[in-house]
């Protein structure tokens, strides 16, 4: 989830709370071009105030007109679809003909606790799936492990649902609070990771000035029990002191974290990985450590290194979708 749509869903919680009704837009299909993805969020209030993106501004100012007019879903979810028609190319300009399906929802206070249960899931970094009948505008919350994509259902005879899963936002959990774990944290928050900084010692975290980052006080592994062990974590070793890293490192390479990794040399890292073994890691486990850490780019001053960093981090995350669904297919 990115960070714009969690704000979406606290935005409706607080909304909601306040006794004071909006609405929720959801983009469920698109084909062609899309400036945001399938699953993107909307909040609109009665004053037209908003929070969150469907299209970058064409799309969001014609619904706003409607909604706060009252032309639109007053009682029940609708599936609203731009672009159908040539004329919504030109007045929307929706990108290469492109088509938006969206699923707007009225909202009132009876909805309150389901919201205000659904970010408390995303806060601990748990997932909830929410389902709502479109035609009743029935609505359920309930947790699950796992993510799980945005469907649509809509069967030739029956009504029509929405199912969808929010997942916690990704997370680049850095043990240490040293130079390059600054760098680095200001580029990963540019893409829209959360970030949190781990570090036993309070000078080091007094002296932390990048804004938009969480920082904890504890040794490191009781950090990533308490802040990571999560598959949409990536944790990261930065220190270069044995003594700090390789305590985050045990706790992160038997947590659910999707990456592992530690800065040092390539004999840095075979001297840490003989460490981990006599602390009682199985090979596997420390198989799945990334050390060095980052692509291979030849990379020596802390901004470099970040760079890198990040770089292994997106193709991998890229290739995780192709991985998962190439185990479906071995296990079916």
């Amino acid at each position: 989830m990115q960070a714009v749509d969690q704000a979406v869903l606290t935005r409706v919680r607080d909304t909601l709370a306040a006794g004071k009704p909006c609405w929720l837009a959801t983009i469920v299909a698109t084909y062609g071009s899309s400036p945001r993805p399938v699953g993107s969020l909307l909040c609109v209030d009665r004053k037209g105030e908003i929070v969150g993106s469907l299209s970058g501004g064409c799309v969001e100012d014609d619904l706003i007109e409607k909604l706060v007019a009252g032309e639109l879903v007053n009682d029940r979810p609708r599936l609203l679809k731009y672009g159908l028609a040539p004329e919504d190319t030109e007045k929307l300009g929706l990108p290469c003909g492109g088509h938006l399906h969206v699923v707007v929802e009225p909202l009132a206070a009876r909805h309150a606790d389901t919201f205000a249960h659904i970010v408390r899931r995303l806060d601990a970094r748990r997932c909830v799936s929410r389902r709502v009948q479109l035609a009743s505008g029935t609505m359920t919350a309930s947790d699950c492990d796992d993510f799980a994509e945005l469907e649509l259902h809509e069967p030739p005879h029956g009504p029509v649902i929405l199912e969808h899963t929010y997942g916690p936002r990704r997370q680049l959990f850095l043990i240490g609070a040293g130079m390059v774990s600054r760098y680095l944290a200001e580029m990963a928050q540019a893409l829209d990771y959360e970030v949190t900084v781990c570090d036993p010692r309070e000078h080091m975290l007094e002296q932390w000035a990048v804004p938009g980052v969480k920082t904890v006080c504890a040794m490191p592994d009781d950090g990533v029990l308490a802040h990571a062990d999560d598959p949409r974590s990536a944790i990261i070793a930065l220190t270069h002191d044995p003594r700090i890293d390789d305590m985050g490192l045990m706790a992160a390479l038997e947590s659910q974290a999707w990456y592992v990794g530690a800065m040092g040399s390539e004999r840095t890292s075979a001297k840490r990985r003989e460490r981990l073994a006599q602390l009682d890691l199985t090979r596997e486990q420390i198989e799945r450590l990334h050390a060095p850490v980052g692509l291979s780019i030849g990379s020596k001053t802390p901004p470099e290194i970040a760079i890198a960093i990040l770089a292994e981090l997106t193709a991998l995350s890229k290739a995780l979708p192709a991985r998962a669904d190439a185990r479906s297919r071995a296990t079916a």
